[in-house]
């Protein structure tokens, strides 16, 4: 996490982009990013997004690269590690749905997380 870290503050800084890297910019281009993800999948079914071409799995690495790179810029910004953002909400996930209680069953319409 910190080379990558390290890595796009250089890249940031290399091009003095740092004035347009406010925390609501930052959130902004995020969700952009992660729409580009979602058009990717838009018109697919359940089983062509279980299983896209090669091309089409080069377009998702290069979006979810993107928004790997804004959300760590986010996180950055307000001194968080987003891999202990993750750890730590996933603690309090197994807290808000014990397995014992959140299985889904054949039938059950309810969605897991």
């Amino acid at each position: 996490m910190e080379k990558l870290r390290n890595e796009i503050d250089s890249f940031i800084a290399t091009r003095n982009w740092q004035k347009f890297h406010s925390p609501k910019n930052l959130a902004m281009a995020l969700t952009v990013e992660t729409a580009e993800l979602l058009e990717i999948f838009q018109w697919m079914t359940p089983e062509e997004s279980s299983h896209p071409a090669s091309e089409t799995l080069s377009h998702i690495e290069e979006e979810i690269g993107d928004v790997m790179i804004y959300l760590t810029t986010i996180a950055t910004s307000f001194g968080l590690d987003p891999m202990d953002a993750a750890h730590k909400k996933l603690r309090l996930n197994e807290i808000k749905y014990p397995a014992e209680k959140s299985v889904v069953s054949p039938g059950k319409k309810t969605e897991p997380l």
